[in-house]
């Protein structure tokens, strides 16, 4: 069956049989999968004292030789646009997230879901849930099968605010002999402190929800491609409130944290370089709108890519580290709190054979340490197909 003809099949299931006029339309997906060995062995990250009083330690057990058949954010989507005429046209896209380790559909949010014009003279504005300026840019450094890499906030400093963004509205430029910009604006209802500090919004990707009545998040971006190389500039903002830290004295509990700062701000540059069978990338960010540290921290990534033949080597370093090694705050009990912060590295290495241009399999290896407070190790083998 040919891709439009089972697309419009899947979108008739959506919306139900009747009267309608679709526009051209492609079905497509990846199915991405691996079993994984991970070996976590870092200890407590955040040391804190109170004064006075004595020494607590919080953070997560490390997790020792855990096997995992994991699911590497294997999708499926439709999209297409319809020809208005005078140079006008419709687009849109429309994509779930499918576990397809698990049982039952699988199907989950925070896909690409919009829809927008588009002309051959002015550009592009999509509206929905989509890519930020911010990922279009530093993404160019995203070439691991394994998505634990920049789905990691120790590897990224995208990962909270810099991937997708739901409640957005998205303009881009035409493509000006290889440069071209992109702006986005992130707008979701009325801003309450509830929703700065609740477990969702701290914990997932659909940040920033409700930081502000008005522009929750904005992120500009400027590209410009020629030949084998690339180059690229990003800055994003957060204009919610900023808020205390939350603690219980009696017992002493962590309950939340100013991580991240959601008054903060972030910016990032990209360089790339394709050629023939080699590729090259390098990276840089600095900010505080990330969940990696208390307060500004900076990240430099590196990595190269060979290919020869149906076989593709990759490596990557990355080196992050925060501006202040100990993050003391004082909270409105007017005890002091400490946390102690480690620079961290991370080593990344991966092989991948092609049997076609849809097809192939991999194994990577993913490295991270923090000086003295332990290491993870993590083995992915697995495949990928697209279609």
């Amino acid at each position: 069956m040919k891709k439009s003809t089972l697309a419009l099949a899947v979108a008739a299931a959506l919306v139900g049989f009747g009267s309608a006029a679709y526009a051209d339309t492609t079905l497509y997906g990846s199915a991405r999968v691996s079993v994984d060995w991970v070996d976590n062995s870092i200890g407590p990250q955040n040391n804190f004292s109170l004064t006075p009083g004595g020494i607590s330690s919080y953070g997560t057990p490390g997790a020792d030789g855990v096997w995992d058949v994991y699911n590497n954010s294997s999708r499926l989507g439709v999209r297409g646009e319809e020809d208005l005429g005078g140079g006008l046209a419709a687009i849109y896209q429309y994509e779930f997230g499918v576990d397809v380790t698990e049982g039952g559909t699988g199907f989950n949010s925070n896909r690409p879901k919009w829809v927008g014009l588009k002309g051959n003279s002015w550009g592009s504005v999509t509206l929905g849930t989509q890519w930020t300026p911010y990922y279009n840019v530093m993404g160019v450094a995203d070439i691991f099968n394994s998505n634990r890499p920049f789905d990691n906030s120790t590897v990224y400093l995208g990962k909270q605010f810099g991937t997708r963004m739901d409640n957005s509205v998205v303009y881009s430029t035409p493509n000006w002999s290889g440069f071209s910009a992109q702006a986005m604006l992130v707008m979701n209802g009325t801003g309450s402190a509830g929703d700065k500090i609740s477990t969702s919004c701290v914990d997932l990707r659909t940040c920033p929800s409700n930081l502000s009545d008005g522009v929750d998040l904005w992120n500009i971006a400027a590209t410009y491609k020629n030949g084998p190389f690339f180059i690229g500039a990003t800055y994003l903002a957060l204009n919610g409130d900023n808020f205390d830290t939350v603690f219980n004295t009696n017992p002493v509990t962590f309950i939340n944290s100013t991580r991240p700062a959601f008054d903060g701000d972030q910016w990032g540059i990209a360089i790339g370089y394709n050629q023939g069978p080699f590729a090259l990338t390098l990276s840089y960010e600095d900010g505080d709108a990330n969940n990696a540290y208390f307060g500004t921290s900076q990240n430099i990534y590196v990595t190269g890519q060979y290919t020869f033949g149906n076989n593709v080597i990759r490596a990557a370093y990355g080196y992050m580290s925060p501006d202040s090694a100990v993050y003391v705050q004082n909270v409105a009990n007017a005890n002091t709190v400490r946390f102690d912060q480690q620079d961290i590295n991370n080593y990344i290495l991966g092989y991948q054979y092609n049997f076609s241009k849809r097809t192939r399999v991999f194994a990577e290896y993913i490295g991270q340490d923090l000086n003295n407070n332990g290491d993870v190790n993590i083995v992915s083998m697995g495949t990928r197909v697209d279609f």
